[in-house]
């Protein structure tokens, strides 16, 4: 029974920056729809899209550099 786990592959991994770039979408789509829209029903959600637009761009590149780090630091250690 081990000798069949052992010979199974690993499962692909996924990149550490897929979170990053899911927040750095949403936070360029709520730029997008609070700053730079002509759609006037949009105009009602304006002050939320700025805000949270800002809060997730600085929460991505925040991140960007925290998980660079990690994952730095993680290479160091492997050799």
């Amino acid at each position: 029974m081990e000798e069949k786990k052992a010979s199974l592959p690993k499962p692909p991994q996924m990149s550490p920056y897929v979170f990053t770039f899911l927040l750095m979408g949403f936070g360029l789509w709520c730029f997008w729809d609070g700053w730079l829209t002509s759609d006037p029903d949009m105009a009602d959600h304006a002050l939320f899209n700025q805000v949270l637009s800002g809060i997730l761009i600085l929460w991505a590149i925040w991140d960007f550099f925290k998980v660079k780090k990690r994952y730095k630091t993680g290479k160091n250690k492997e050799k």
